[in-house]
């Protein structure tokens, strides 16, 4: 229960990222937010990201209820996107299958708001395990993905594995087709991508605010 009002708590935000960067550009504070929020760094790679939600989900813990964005940084597929562009998922997909994202209209509308003259685009998010360059990006746009990284798929998978809840993703280009980086702390698209990604809180707060889950 919430203090002194008598009615259930606000379920919690878990936030997931893969780098030590990524978090970094996450530490903006919780004001704004509807309930109590986490910031998970799962490490890299999508059984890193499987292990590390799974353990912060588990039942009878405090995130056991907890609505779930992954997010970080992420390579562009389609042509004309640029570093600093955003990527809101509609679903997540790997070779172990999709996952619907919930609630995308309105984190693209937030974003809108939180990060005015971006470009935000919408559509599916591929996982992978290894980075994706060259013929093989070009491979997973034709087949319909918009975006790869390594960690949303098994993110949201494992988040709704757990129990059902909320999920989504949102990633930050660092690369692209046409921008293709090697280092992304040294470079420019690197820092633009970092720049955007610190502004992205307030959207995942009023995302999380719209779709609250009542505490069983």
């Amino acid at each position: 229960m919430a203090p002194g009002t008598g009615t259930p708590a606000p379920a919690p935000l878990l936030i997931a990222c893969a780098l030590g960067i990524e978090r970094l550009a996450l530490r903006g504070g919780t004001g704004g937010a509807a309930g109590p929020v986490t910031v998970l760094r799962t490490g890299m790679g999508p059984q890193a990201a499987d292990r590390a939600v799974t353990r912060a989900l588990a039942e009878g813990g405090p995130l056991r209820e907890a609505a779930v964005i992954a997010t970080g940084f992420c390579a562009g597929l389609a042509p004309g996107m640029h570093p600093g562009d955003l990527v809101v998922a509609d679903e997540t997909r790997d070779g172990e299958g999709r996952t619907e994202c919930l609630g995308s209209e309105i984190l693209a509308k937030e974003l809108v708001r939180a990060v005015p003259g971006r470009v935000i685009h919408t559509g599916p998010l591929v996982g992978s395990d290894h980075v994706v360059r060259g013929a093989e990006r070009a491979g997973l746009h034709a087949s319909g993905a918009l975006a790869v990284d390594m960690e949303s798929a098994a993110t949201l998978r494992s988040a709704v594995r757990t129990g059902p809840r909320p999920v989504a993703a949102v990633r930050v280009v660092v690369d692209a087709p046409e921008h293709e980086l090697v280092r992304i702390g040294t470079l420019r698209g690197g820092i633009s991508a970092f720049r955007v990604l610190r502004t992205v809180l307030p959207a995942f707060f009023e995302w999380h605010r719209s779709l609250l889950l009542p505490r069983r």
